[in-house]
């Protein structure tokens, strides 16, 4: 049981220091959704996935028991009985995409890459989007032999069954915005699923919060020797690979090559994290994906959406990627025995205690810009945001710093001056926050004045 505490943060007049017209709450119904996430349901459905034998994009599309098409269908139910029991909240589909060999290295023959999609609209933004995405698909030793057993228990049974279970729990609550929970196919092939998926948002004008990718969430004993059940990694990219010229050039005098867009949701993750559940241990990984490999957050990054990847800190790889198999004394395979459910359950909360703080958020602020250039203070403006806003927080920096130090809140205005905080020795940045305390990710200025 995590003791509940509420913070109140007292005003302050010295530079750096939060400042507030009112103490800001922590939000109770946090600390319930992470009560309400279940080991006992995440070991159930990750048995589950494991027991389809293998899930390979290119496995059997036709048995009940096993391959790829009885998993997405048995997910597709899940979702559609999640559903049912909260009075059709959900809108599930399933995303298809054809791919053939021409596509890729890694595709054996043409098949459709099936992705399941759980929808549960906003009230007030219903075409705003935060994602939760895990993959279906596993692969064996050899990821064109899919008709190996390749259980894929950890990678990536784990990130789907913890997709599921946060829709099972916060489909019991209503939010402004859109959550999305799904189980992406195609990845262990070359990402084809979410680059589908991101395509679709594209097409269907969805503007998109950020996308959690969970890939791997239930292994704590590493190859390493470590064995860690608190620590985890949220790996985000630097800026958008989509910038213009001009925006990379503006960088050059201004800064911000670590603060675009996905490293913003990164230390969002991380600092709602340690607020409501300080056993955690977040780590912020300045690299888009591990060394050379890749993830289903990726392809909605090449699209300019925000997205990070989100898994445990250490890695097995006698785990991943291999045949079931017994070698000179050493187990290799990602099998059941592999995966601690209650370190499973502990990531799915963060998963779902950050979706629910963005989907409670309100829109973030527009066109923020910046000035101060040769003054003995720092100056920031910005478009003013629709909804039930309390108002508006600064946010500041040393520029070495990971994450952001100091904070104000300024009041429901559009523009502020902080006296005495020279503005070239901190990066800057504004959040909206709401009536109900939630805030939105800190946005970063793209312009001077």
């Amino acid at each position: 049981m995590i003791k509940k505490i509420t913070l109140f943060v007292l005003p302050f007049l010295a530079a750096g220091i939060f400042t507030s017209a009112q103490a800001q709450e922590t939000d109770e119904r946090i600390y319930d959704i992470i009560e309400e996430v279940s080991a006992e349901r995440l070991e159930k459905d990750i048995r589950t996935l494991a027991n389809f034998g293998t899930r390979n994009t290119f496995s059997d599309t036709i048995s009940n028991t096993r391959g790829i098409g009885a998993a997405r269908r048995w997910i597709k139910s899940e979702f559609d009985n999640i559903s049912t029991n909260c009075n059709n909240c959900l809108n599930v589909f399933y995303q298809k995409d054809l791919v053939s060999p021409k596509d890729g290295k890694r595709i054996p023959h043409e098949a459709w890459v099936v992705n399941v999609v759980a929808i549960q609209k906003g009230t007030k933004y219903p075409n705003r989007y935060i994602i939760m995405s895990g993959d279906i698909d596993s692969r064996a030793s050899n990821t064109m032999d899919f008709e190996t057993d390749a259980p894929g228990a950890n990678d990536n049974a784990t990130g789907m069954a913890g997709a599921m279970e946060a829709a099972r729990v916060l489909s019991k609550y209503k939010f402004e915005n859109s959550i999305i929970y799904v189980g992406l196919s195609g990845e262990e092939q070359g990402l084809f699923g979410g680059k589908g998926l991101a395509e679709y948002a594209k097409k269907n004008n969805w503007e998109i919060i950020g996308v959690l990718n969970n890939d791997m969430i239930g292994n704590i004993e590493g190859v390493d020797g470590v064995i860690d059940n608190r620590s985890f990694r949220i790996f985000s990219e630097p800026v958008p690979p989509t910038e213009t010229e001009q925006e990379r050039n503006m960088r050059r005098f201004y800064g911000g090559e670590v603060d675009g867009i996905s490293r913003q949701l990164a230390r969002y993750i991380h600092k709602t994290t340690e607020k409501y559940m300080p056993e955690m241990n977040p780590m912020m990984i300045y690299r888009l994906d591990r060394f050379g490999r890749g993830g289903h957050h990726r392809p909605f990054n090449d699209l300019g959406y925000p997205g990070v990847r989100i898994m445990e800190a250490h890695e097995n790889y006698n785990r991943q990627h291999q045949d079931v198999r017994t070698e000179n004394g050493v187990e290799y395979g990602d099998v059941i025995e592999g995966v601690n459910f209650d370190y499973a359950a502990k990531l799915t909360a963060v998963n779902a205690i950050n979706l629910a703080s963005l989907a409670w958020a309100p829109p973030a602020p527009e066109k923020v810009e910046i000035g101060g250039i040769v003054e003995a203070s720092t100056r920031l403006k910005w478009e003013k945001v629709t909804g039930d806003i309390a108002g508006y927080k600064i946010y500041w920096r040393d520029t070495t710093a990971p994450q952001w130090q100091h904070s104000r809140f300024v009041g429901d205005v559009n523009e502020f001056t902080l006296n005495g905080i020279v503005i070239d020795n901190f990066y800057f940045g504004v959040a909206a926050v709401g009536k109900n305390g939630h805030e939105s990710p800190v946005v970063f200025p793209s312009g001077t004045y």
